[in-house]
């Protein structure tokens, strides 16, 4: 989402590191481009002002004109009031009430009902036991949607069909939270297209109600500055406590996420970044402007490392592949683990100085060649998997069918896994030329 915005940013940084001393001339250009920059990517306008004043004041100060690298000194002033304007780091307040009610509330096409579920699953890995509320009764599709994401999580879900009254049904769920023992109950409320009255009214009717320890606002990121307004009537109407940003892998400017906090005053506290239910973060505004600014974001690809990967599988296969005795179905293996850390794009974005190189290469045909991959492994028999050898012209011609690929394209696979492996022998044997060699001989192995 941000990938323009942070291009550009690059682009203008990269030109004030290569000057050694910086003239006030100097920080005057550079700030008409960080500005031009900001409000390309759709940041309101008054948003840019301050920041760009901000930015300025302690660039041309004497903690950049005595600075050794005054360069990167620059780009240190934007990265910290970049965290400024985002706000604090995005924590739930659920208190000590039990069941704490969580309200989720937006327009329709937000991603409310799927957020629910995502949040839903997040608070379970924290040790709480969420239940689910269909407050939707206007949209039958909204209470199939979110018994459907109830059975796929296991987390149990109440709803009163379509005919239920909201403030009831709403009413109803916490008691059940009660009578279940769920820790934590989680309103997904009805939107509508746009903001109105009957909307507002509801909402109001269920937070008086039920008293929720969190009333957060989900928005797409996608709709740009239409998003800051949806936030500012929700917030002057119903004293909303956070926001979610959904949608931020897709293509938009990025500009409402940077805007959203310092207009409302309203902290950001998830972001959703992908279709699966696992594609949810907690805010992190100094990581997010790392991220934007090309400096990537080590801390939360740990923490998704952690979440997702089987670390005692990691490790087996990793003493399989330093002793050379690694075969295609412990390969297969970690690509599975590795397609759940999130897309290919994502996880460079998150590696410093990758997001560079990442321009270099079509993600889109890498992930269609990981695709590929999986297919002629997974048309292999496990005995084929864990012994290539014995793949011959017949077997061969099998998995192509079986794939959609062809003969060729096995081929090069099979050659390309011999030359990882015998490079990785020679790696653990000293004998290798490091890093850098081994890459070059994988080839095309998954781009």
């Amino acid at each position: 989402m941000f990938e323009s915005l942070g291009n550009r940013l690059q682009s203008v940084f990269d030109g004030l590191q290569r000057r050694g001393k910086l003239t006030e001339a100097d920080v005057d250009k550079a700030m008409r481009e960080v500005r031009l920059a900001l409000l390309e990517a759709d940041v309101n306008f008054k948003v840019v002002k301050s920041f760009v004043a901000r930015v300025r004041e302690r660039a041309v100060g004497q903690e950049v004109m005595r600075s050794l690298t005054p360069g990167q000194q620059v780009v240190k002033i934007v990265q910290e009031e970049l965290v400024e304007t985002l706000g604090e780091p995005g924590r739930l307040n659920l208190g000590m009430q039990s069941p704490a009610v969580i309200m989720l509330v937006g327009l329709q096409g937000a991603g409310k009902t799927t957020m629910a579920g995502k949040l839903a699953l997040h608070l379970r890995k924290q040790g709480r036991r969420p239940l689910l509320v269909g407050a939707d009764v206007y949209r039958p599709a909204a209470i199939e949607q979110l018994q459907t994401l109830g059975r796929q999580l296991d987390i149990p879900v109440y709803d009163e069909g379509p005919d239920g009254n909201p403030v009831d049904v709403c009413a109803n769920g916490v008691k059940k939270a009660v009578a279940i023992g769920a820790t934590t109950v989680i309103l997904d409320t009805a939107g509508r297209l746009n903001i109105d009255e009957m909307m507002m009214g509801e909402i109001k009717a269920i937070k008086a109600k039920v008293s929720p320890v969190e009333t957060l606002l989900v928005a797409d990121a996608m709709t740009g500055q239409q998003a800051v307004r949806v936030a500012t009537d929700f917030n002057e109407a119903v004293q909303i406590t956070g926001l979610i940003m959904t949608k931020i892998d897709g293509d938009a400017r990025g500009g409402a996420a940077i805007s959203m906090r310092e207009v409302t005053g309203v902290p950001i506290k998830f972001l959703g970044t992908g279709e699966k239910l696992n594609a949810i973060e907690e805010f992190h505004p100094d990581r997010l402007s790392s991220r934007i600014l090309g400096m990537g974001d080590v801390l939360t690809l740990i923490e998704r490392a952690q979440e997702e990967l089987d670390q005692e599988e990691a490790e087996k296969a990793g003493k399989k592949m330093l002793q050379g005795d690694f075969n295609l179905e412990d390969f297969l293996n970690q690509m599975q683990q590795i397609k759940r850390l999130g897309p290919i794009g994502q996880l460079l974005e998150m590696i410093p100085g990758m997001n560079k190189m990442a321009k270099d290469v079509d993600l889109s045909g890498a992930e269609g060649d990981l695709k590929r991959i999986e297919a002629i492994i997974y048309s292999m028999t496990p005995q084929e998997r864990r012994n290539p050898k014995i793949l011959k012209a017949s077997r061969k011609r099998r998995v192509a069918a079986g794939s959609g690929t062809t003969v060729q394209d096995v081929n090069a696979l099979l050659k390309q896994f011999r030359e990882m492996k015998k490079m990785m022998k020679q790696l653990t044997k000293g004998r290798g030329r490091g890093l850098r060699n081994l890459m070059g001989g994988m080839g095309g192995f998954g781009s």
